[in-house]
């Protein structure tokens, strides 16, 4: 279960590290995977909500960091 969930959340991670800055419409399309891999691993629904409202909120314009 949680090599699935890590492997879907890598991958919307190497997606993003592609970009420069992040814009909502990024962000947006990364929750919305997040989101459904989080739910679909049988993490609790209040705990995803709260988790991508606080994602979201520090991710739109943050400047992204390669590794």
């Amino acid at each position: 279960m949680f090599e699935g969930l890590s492997d879907r959340l890598g991958g919307v991670l190497d997606k993003l590290r592609k970009r420069g800055a992040l814009k909502e419409s990024d962000v947006k399309e990364a929750m919305r995977e997040v989101r459904v891999a989080l739910l679909e691993a049988d993490v609790a629904l209040p705990v995803v909500k709260t988790f991508i409202s606080n994602a979201t909120e520090r991710a739109i314009g943050a400047d992204v960091l390669r590794s």
